[in-house]
């Protein structure tokens, strides 16, 4: 994560800021793998929107002792995800794609040249794919979703969640921490900000409020979006 804009927010307004990870992304184990009974010799295709996805897919691979054959087509939902496939392949030897960052640009790479590969979507569970699987179906695409990731909790148990003015949620992952870590939580003056719609269905369906959501025209981030609270407030 870039420090510098929240650096801003300390200077400008006095605030004090904290990181602290409520979960963790870890790879799924080969006998965690092997329950979703996927073959991955069985596509032609796959899509990445991760680097750790990556990561985990190769080390399962290893695991498994599946040799990817170099006719197997790759798709990025941005460049930056794409060039990390170097840590694993030799990049000019495989056949790799790469969008501006939305699962509608995966789609526009397919097109019609790439429509009748059989596609196999990374996912990390919480309904992380569900914006690209939708597009799929739209599509008629032959494709199936696979988790080679897992977010794990981490132990909160030293935070005083009480304390805390404003908390910034990302991931319906973070929800489960809260509770897992502190059963009996119940929101008092806290004010929570939400980064994406994902996490939104899950604070409502835990009952917490939502103060401030982002992204939005005004807020492209969780930084401008705090700037714009904090301002207010003064």
């Amino acid at each position: 994560m870039n420090a510098a804009p929240y650096d801003v927010l300390k200077d400008k307004f006095g605030v004090d800021i904290e990181f602290r990870p409520f979960f963790l992304i870890e790879p799924l184990s080969s006998r965690e793998f092997r329950t979703q009974r996927i073959n991955i010799l069985d596509y032609t295709a796959i899509v990445f929107s991760a680097r750790h996805t990556i990561d985990a897919f190769f080390q399962l691979c290893e695991e498994l002792r599946v040799k990817v054959p170099e006719t197997m087509k790759y798709f990025c939902t941005t460049e930056q995800v794409a060039m990390y496939l170097q840590k694993h392949i030799v990049f000019r030897k495989r056949k790799i794609f790469y969008g501006t960052g939305t699962p509608q640009s995966v789609l526009d790479l397919i097109g019609p040249k790439h429509k009748g590969e059989k596609f196999l979507i990374t996912a990390s569970g919480s309904g992380s794919s569900d914006s690209m699987t939708k597009l799929f179906d739209a599509a008629g695409l032959d494709y199936t979703t696979a988790a080679f990731v897992k977010p794990v909790s981490q132990d909160l148990k030293d935070v005083k969640i009480d304390n805390y003015n404003v908390i910034v949620f990302y991931n319906p992952a973070d929800v489960k921490s809260l509770y897992e870590n502190f059963p009996e939580y119940k929101p008092t003056d806290t004010r929570f900000v939400t980064f994406g719609r994902q996490i939104v269905a899950s604070m409502e369906e835990a009952g917490l409020p939502v103060e401030i959501k982002a992204p939005t025209p005004e807020a492209p981030s969780v930084a401008k979006a705090l700037e714009l609270y904090l301002g207010a407030a003064k």
